[in-house]
C-alpha cells in the first residue's frame, strides 16, 4: 500500500529548496479537523530557509502541486498547505489491501523473526489469583500478541513466584492446622486461610517466624519432606491458574519461576565479588550505585539467603544463553521501578552489553473500593470470581434481549471475558484505578461489547448481502460510491491501522490499539447510519458491501491483538 506520507513528501521535495524528503516527512502532519486536509504541511520552519513569509510559502506550493493526481484538492490557509486526497483512488486501494490481506491485515516483517521474551502475569504460588494479576496478565499477554504480529519471535515466560520465606510459613501452616483434603478440594482459598491463620498466631507467638525461616531453609537445601510439600503447592496452585488462564484464551512457554534459578546465583554472587562490585555490610553483601543515584543494592542478606536482584540477574544471563533474545520485557507494576533500575544497573556495571535490552514495562495498580487489597488480610477479589460474575451477567442480558446466537454459552463467555480483558486495556497502563465491578460490567458507551456488537452488525449486513455479493466484492470494486464523508473517515482509520499497532509495539501499549478500534467501531456505526448498504443498485452494493468487509476484518484483528474473541452473532 502507498505510505501517503512518503509519497506527498516526495511530491513536495521539488518545490521546497533546502530539504529532502525525508526531512519533509518529518514536518507533514494528519489535521484533527478533517475539513483541514487529510494532510497538512505547516510552513513557518520554512521561513527561515526560503527567507519568505510563511502564508506566501504555504501559497506558492499549494499552486505548484495542485494537478496532483493524488489530491483532490490542495489550499492554502494561512501557513499551512492542506491536501485532501482523492477519496475515490483512496477508498480503492485501502480496501481492497484490507480485504486481501485479511486476518494478516496490520501485520508486519519488521521483527525480523527476532527473539523477543515477555515475562507476564506472573502470581505467587499458594496466593489467590487475584484482580490485581489481571493487569499483569491480560497487558503482558496482549503485547506479546502485538510483538508476534509485527514479526518477532516471540516467547512466553509465567514467572511464578514459587520461592522465598513465605513458603516456609505456608509449610509450618500447614503442618499446624492444615488438611490434605481441603487443599485438594479449594486450594488457593485453603492455603490462603492457612497463610492468613500463619499471621495472626505469629503476633501471639514470634517463634513462629523463626520456625518458617528455619523451614525455608530447610526447603533451600533439598529437605524432602518440604521439597515435597512445595511441589504439591505448586501443582496444586497451577491447576487453579490455568483454569483462569484458559478462560482468558491465554498461554505460556514457560512457567520457570523464582525456584528454577535457586541453583544458578551462586556464579553470579561469585562473579559479582570476582569484578569488585560486591561490599560486605553487617554482614550482608551490597552492590553500592551512588554513581547513578540509586540506592545501596542488596545481593544477599547476612543470613547468606539471596533475593529478588539476584534472582533476576540470574533469569537474565539464563535467558540470553539460552534464547539470545533481542529484547527481554517485563510486564511488571510500576512499585518495581526501582528494582530494575538496580538490577539493569548492575547488569550493565558486569559488563553484560545487552543489559538495556532488558525493559521494563511498568502498570499502575488496581485498589478496591473498601481500600488496599492485602493477602494477609485476606481482602482479595479472586480473578476467576471476576470473569464468572462477567459472564454470568452476559448471560442474562442474552437471554432478556433475545440475542441472536446460536450458542449462548459462548457468546456469553466471549462478551463477558471480553469486557473485563478490554475495560484493563481501554486506559494507558500507568494509570492507577479504583477496581469497580459497576465500571467493569457496564457494557454501555466505549466499552468491548460495543466493539464486538459492532464486528457482529458487520457479520450481519455481510450474511443479509449473500455469497455472491460478498465475493463480487472480493473480486473487485467501483470506489466511486464509498466516497462520503462518514465513509471517507472509515476508510481512513483503516489505512492507519498498521501504523498504529507498530506505535502500540513501540510505546509497549496495548491503549493505543483499543482505541483505534473504538474509532474503528464508531466510524463504521456512522457510515451504517448514513448510508444504506443493501441498495437496490448492485454496483454500489457490492462496493458498500466490500467497506463493511474491510472493517470487519480490521475490528477482528484488533480484538485478537487484545486476546479477545469477535462473535458473529450478537
Amino acid at each position: 500500500m502507498i505510505n501517503y506520507t512518503e509519497k506527498i513528501a516526495e511530491l513536495l521535495a521539488p518545490h521546497i529548496e533546502g530539504l529532502d524528503a525525508a526531512e519533509i516527512r518529518e514536518m507533514i502532519e494528519t489535521p484533527a479537523d478533517s475539513s483541514m486536509g487529510d494532510y497538512a504541511l505547516p510552513c513557518f520552519k520554512l521561513a527561515r530557509v526560503l527567507r519568505k513569509a510563511p502564508p506566501m510559502i504555504a501559497k506558492g506550493i499549494a499552486e505548484a502541486i495542485a494537478d496532483e493526481p493524488l489530491f483532490a484538492k490542495v489550499e492554502q490557509v494561512n501557513a499551512y498547505v492542506n491536501m485532501f486526497l482523492a477519496r475515490e483512488a483512496f477508498a480503492g486501494e485501502v480496501i481492497s489491501e484490507v480485504i486481501a490481506k485479511d486476518a494478516d491485515y496490520g501485520r508486519s516483517d519488521i521483527g525480523q523473526n527476532r527473539k523477543v521474551i515477555v515475562e507476564y502475569s506472573s502470581p505467587n504460588i499458594a496466593k489467590p489469583f487475584h484482580i490485581g494479576h489481571i493487569r499483569s496478565t491480560v497487558i503482558g499477554n496482549s503485547i506479546a500478541n502485538i510483538y508476534d504480529f509485527l514479526g518477532y519471535d516471540i516467547f512466553r515466560i509465567n514467572h511464578l513466584g514459587d520461592y522465598g520465606t513465605q513458603f516456609g510459613k505456608m509449610i509450618v501452616a500447614y503442618r499446624k492446622w492444615g488438611n490434605r483434603e481441603d487443599v485438594i478440594n479449594e486450594p488457593i482459598k485453603t492455603l490462603l486461610e492457612y497463610y492468613k491463620k500463619f499471621h495472626i498466631e505469629a503476633e501471639k507467638d514470634p517463634s513462629l517466624e523463626d520456625e518458617a525461616r528455619a523451614t525455608f531453609t530447610k526447603l533451600e537445601h533439598g529437605e524432602k519432606e518440604e521439597v515435597e510439600l512445595w511441589q504439591w503447592f505448586r501443582d496444586e496452585s497451577l491447576k487453579e491458574f490455568n483454569r483462569v488462564y484458559d478462560m482468558l484464551g491465554i498461554s505460556f512457554d514457560s512457567y520457570n519461576g523464582e525456584s528454577f534459578y535457586s541453583d544458578k546465583m551462586p556464579r553470579f554472587v561469585k562473579e559479582l565479588e570476582d569484578k569488585g562490585l560486591l561490599e560486605e555490610d553487617e554482614g550482608a553483601q551490597i552492590v553500592r550505585l551512588d554513581d547513578y543515584n540509586l540506592p545501596v543494592a542488596l545481593i544477599t542478606k547476612s543470613d547468606g539467603s539471596t533475593l529478588y536482584i539476584t534472582r533476576d540477574i540470574a533469569a537474565a544471563v539464563y535467558r540470553k544463553e539460552t534464547y539470545d533474545f533481542y529484547k527481554n520485557i517485563y510486564v511488571v507494576a510500576s512499585q518495581q521501578n526501582l528494582h530494575f533500575q538496580q538490577w539493569i544497573q548492575i547488569l550493565e556495571m558486569m559488563g553484560y552489553e545487552w543489559a538495556r535490552d532488558c525493559v521494563h514495562v511498568p502498570f499502575g495498580l488496581v485498589s478496591m473500593e473498601e481500600g488496599t487489597m492485602s493477602t494477609r488480610e485476606g481482602r482479595v477479589i479472586f480473578l476467576e470470581d471476576v470473569l464468572n460474575r462477567a459472564v454470568d451477567q452476559t448471560r442474562e442480558i442474552i437471554k432478556e434481549k433475545n440475542v441472536n446466537t446460536e450458542n449462548i454459552e459462548e457468546t456469553a463467555a466471549a462478551v463477558g471475558i471480553g469486557a473485563v480483558i478490554f475495560n484493563e486495556l481501554s486506559n494507558y497502563r500507568i494509570k492507577d484505578y479504583v477496581f469497580s465491578w459497576e465500571h467493569v460490567l457496564n457494557f454501555e458507551g466505549e466499552t468491548g461489547p460495543y466493539v464486538q456488537y459492532t464486528h457482529a452488525r458487520a457479520c450481519s449486513i455481510l450474511r443479509n448481502a449473500g455469497e455472491d455479493i460478498v465475493a463480487k466484492a472480493k473480486a473487485g470494486f467501483d470506489p466511486s460510491y464509498i466516497t462520503g464523508d462518514s465513509a471517507h473517515e472509515l476508510v481512513t482509520l483503516l489505512y492507519e491501522m498498521p501504523a498504529v499497532i507498530q506505535e502500540a509495539g513501540e510505546k509497549y501499549e496495548p491503549s493505543v490499539v483499543t482505541r483505534h478500534i473504538v474509532d474503528i467501531a464508531q466510524a463504521y456505526n456512522r457510515f451504517y447510519h448514513d448510508e444504506h448498504i443493501l441498495v437496490d443498485n448492485e454496483d454500489e452494493k457490492v462496493a458498500k458491501v466490500a467497506l463493511v468487509m474491510a472493517t470487519r476484518a480490521a475490528i477482528r484483528n484488533g480484538l485478537a491483538l487484545l486476546g479477545m474473541k469477535a462473535p458473529e452473532k450478537m
